[in-house]
């Protein structure tokens, strides 16, 4: 539909939109042609397959070149939401997770009481032809699912931006300006969860906890899940790793530790995926 008034401001904000390796220039496009029309800009590409720049999203944006010139390119997902404090995931399938699960239409209200607070806020969207991986759903604290026709549900890339963009974009008079109270501090971002993360499953190995190869990567994903749903405080987090320093017990000085592939620090999320 043709509607752009070209004299009026246009509105930007709200929430990053993550397009976690798009397949095509075209998708990414017209992915940012449904921010612009929806009020974001924070548009962030984690390895788009085509390369980036690409002239064929900028035709296929339609005049969104504003979000398309302001985008981010990252090397992988834990890079591309350091900066965030509660990341949203989308996903039409069950994961076999526990996971919060909410609709755009909720999700919106609570993203706008985030913001509201200063807590930055992200959506995660997958390849168009297989979706997000479990180990990219598992650095999420919620999953977002669209309630369509369960025999077809399947959506595009751009059309699955444009929802929750849409829901965001129409949520502003209704939202309310809800705060959390944080006495611990201001909430730790994905960074430092992330830091958390590989401190924790480092000593597991150590320790042997984390010995058996198979399950190791469901393992880890409980762990990461559970710790995503407290939303920790960055005070918590210091805490935290001081508990985990603690249990591991001072370390033998003058020994040279020989770790095998098996006993090796898991130091990224892809070392953990297994699927």
């Amino acid at each position: 539909m043709a509607g752009t008034d070209h004299r009026r401001q246009a509105l930007t904000a709200g929430p990053a939109i993550i397009l976690v390796e798009p397949q095509l220039g075209e998708n990414i496009g017209t992915a940012a042609r449904a921010m612009m029309n929806c009020g974001l800009d924070d548009l962030r590409l984690v390895r788009p397959r085509d390369g980036w720049p690409s002239d064929k999203a900028l035709a296929a944006a339609s005049g969104a070149d504003l979000v398309l010139a302001k985008a981010r390119l990252y090397a992988d997902v834990p890079a591309a939401i350091a900066d965030l404090v509660h990341v949203y995931a989308t996903t039409a399938r069950d994961r076999g997770m526990v996971r919060r699960e909410l609709t755009p239409r909720h999700a919106a209200q609570e993203m706008r009481a985030w913001l509201a607070a200063r807590e930055a806020c992200g959506v995660l969207f997958g390849p168009e032809r297989t979706g997000l991986l479990n180990d990219d759903v598992a650095l999420a604290d919620t999953v977002l699912t669209v309630p369509l026709n369960p025999g077809f549900s399947s959506l595009n890339l751009a059309q699955a931006v444009l929802i929750i963009g849409y829901e965001w974009f129409t949520s502003g008079a209704a939202a309310r300006p809800e705060t959390m109270r944080r006495g611990g501090g201001r909430p730790a971002n994905k960074e430092e969860l992330l830091n958390f993360f590989e401190h924790l499953e480092e000593e597991l190995v150590r320790n042997g906890f984390l010995r058996n190869r198979e399950s190791r990567p469901s393992m880890v994903r409980n762990l990461r899940s559970l710790f995503q749903r407290a939303q920790c405080t960055q005070q918590e987090l210091r805490t935290l790793h001081g508990v985990v320093t603690s249990f591991a017990g001072p370390r033998e000085r003058g020994k040279k530790t020989e770790m095998t592939i098996e006993h090796a620090p898991q130091r990224s999320v892809k070392a953990c995926a297994g699927e």
